[in-house]
């Protein structure tokens, strides 16, 4: 048994390892799913990951649209105070630190947890008794406060995500870490939710008059100000945090499989030992590539065309808000699916679908003048066009998060929980960067794919730039889309989608059968070797 240390381990603990332990055997299937016993760390998790996504939805969505409201502040502004999301993309840069310092006796998981909450809360709680300065109600916000303290507030909630997935790791039996992906997106939504409908209809004078006046009486404002919101998820933070820390026992990481105690540069060092793994090498080109197939497939950029077209953007609001009951149940309800043994035959078995789904996008947008406009020109929007549209969208929706929350249980099921926290973040990583980069190619290629023309200047004028299509409205005339770029894109993305899909199916279909040593660093070598492994990365 390991002897007990109640200080920061920093050095490795070469009494800790198992010397006569076997390599984990390559040929055992993994086991099936079994919640008895799981059940109440399922919810644990789902409320963390809640507690994760507010201060996420808050700042991305919440924030900007109250700011923007206010008509005092610029694109400008908006972009400065952007740089509040960079910590979530950039937190493998401090995950190592995670997975090696912590105090033993408190726990390797909540060593971190419980500190980070608490600041968390602090924060919320100091921000609720100074939102009114930095934010108020006529005259430019205090931009510079707001950012530093916001994006101090998602580089905690960014250390959180560290700290829950590795501890998912080892806090669920290892037949149910896939489960865990169905958590993080349901949690996440749900705080996204909480953190930025709920501030900004809830704050609406408009909103609470419009329609829940009958419900509650208030004479101006909304419900809720922005201070008691903050103020009370704060104090919610706090106190979660508390009886956590109280009521809920971690399991001693020390009594792991093959357990290695690394120090902080070894844990560094480790990030590349992981990228050396050939199959990881291989899963990162593919998370990097994978959304390049639905770059013009997703719901925003939709949501923009469908604007353009006269869909007022309030409905868009409203439509957008009703998704979250779709992202929030679906990983609920394909958990069953997800997270058994074969999770990627799930996602691949998804992705022609979802490809084939974009041309019912194209159809919806190139049908949609025809039925809201009158034959005046004015706009009438009949409830069945609600109805398809939503239906469009949800099923949309249902499909990227069955295909995301699959991909998710696949990394959980993979990562070496010996080094969660690092081993997560790093896929997560590749993935987001992906996502981050089709996302803005998919803009960018949309503007090149379309070709239009100034309606009295067609020679001369191609309305490709803004400074074009200023002065041909000054001139009088209007810009005419001749060849619309979102159509191509949908057809070019879906070609790239299935040629991808062909190239890569059968490789990620085969990496659900290797062992659980295929994904391991020092798994599959005696005790003494491990010893001399980990002893070497330094």
């Amino acid at each position: 048994m390991a002897p007990k240390n109640d200080g920061v381990p920093v050095k490795l603990d070469v009494t800790s390892l198992d010397l006569s332990s076997p390599p984990l055997s390559p040929s055992q299937p993994p086991a099936k799913p079994d919640l008895r016993g799981d059940r109440l760390n399922l919810l644990l998790l789902i409320l963390l990951y809640t507690i994760q996504g507010v201060p996420f939805g808050f700042t991305v969505t919440a924030l900007p649209i109250i700011m923007q409201s206010k008509k005092v502040v610029s694109y400008e502004d908006q972009a400065l105070f952007s740089l509040v999301l960079w910590p979530t993309n950039m937190k493998l840069f401090w995950a190592p630190l995670v997975d090696s310092i912590y105090v033993q006796r408190i726990g390797r998981r909540k060593s971190w947890l419980i500190p980070v909450q608490c600041l968390m809360g602090a924060i919320l709680v100091f921000s609720a008794s100074n939102i009114n300065d930095w934010l108020p109600e006529e005259g430019k916000p205090n931009l510079m406060m707001l950012t530093f303290v916001f994006f101090v507030l998602n580089f905690l909630a960014a250390t959180q995500n560290i700290v829950i997935d590795g501890w998912a790791l080892t806090m669920l039996k290892k037949s149910n870490v896939g489960y865990s992906s169905a958590c993080s997106s349901s949690g996440f939504a749900i705080g996204i939710m909480l953190g930025s409908v709920v501030p900004v209809l809830l704050t609406s004078e408009d909103f609470c008059s419009k329609y829940l006046s009958r419900i509650i009486t208030t004479s101006t404002g909304g419900v809720v100000t922005l201070e008691r919101y903050l103020f009370v998820w704060g104090i919610l933070c706090i106190a979660i945090t508390t009886l956590i820390g109280i009521f809920k026992k971690e399991k001693d990481n020390r009594l792991e499989e093959n357990h290695i105690q690394l120090t902080v540069v070894q844990n560094y060092k480790l990030v590349w030992d992981i990228l050396k793994l050939p199959r990881i090498r291989v899963l990162i080109i593919v998370l990097m590539t994978m959304k390049v197939g639905f770059s013009a497939m997703r719901s925003s950029l939709a949501y923009l065309k469908l604007v353009d077209v006269g869909v007022p953007k309030d409905d868009i609001m409203v439509l957008t808000t009703a998704m979250f009951a779709v992202k929030i149940l679906t990983p609920i309800v394909v958990s069953k699916y997800t997270s058994g043994t074969k999770p990627l035959s799930v996602c691949m078995n998804l992705i022609p679908i979802r490809l084939l789904w974009g041309f019912a996008n194209i159809l919806l947008i190139y049908i949609t003048p025809l039925l809201i406009k009158r034959d005046d020109g004015t706009i009438d929007i009949p409830t069945y066009y609600y109805l398809i549209l939503g239906s469009i969208n949800a099923i949309n929706e249902a499909l990227l998060y069955i295909m995301t929350v699959a991909a998710a249980a696949f990394f959980f099921r993979i990562s070496d929980s010996r080094f969660g926290g690092t081993y997560m973040t790093l896929l997560n990583t590749a993935s987001n960067l992906g996502m981050m980069c089709s996302a803005s190619l998919g803009l960018e290629v949309m503007d090149f794919l379309t070709f239009s023309k100034c309606s009295n200047d067609p020679q001369n004028n191609n309305c490709s730039t803004v400074d074009l299509k200023s002065m041909c409205v000054q001139n009088g005339g209007h810009c005419i889309t001749v060849v619309d770029g979102y159509y191509l894109e949908i057809l070019l993305s879906a070609v790239i989608g299935f040629a991808w899909y062909f190239a890569f199916k059968n490789t990620l279909i085969k990496f659900q059968t290797d062992s659980s040593s295929s994904w391991s660093i020092y798994s599959n070598k005696s005790g003494t070797e491990n010893v001399k492994a980990s002893s070497s990365v330094n």
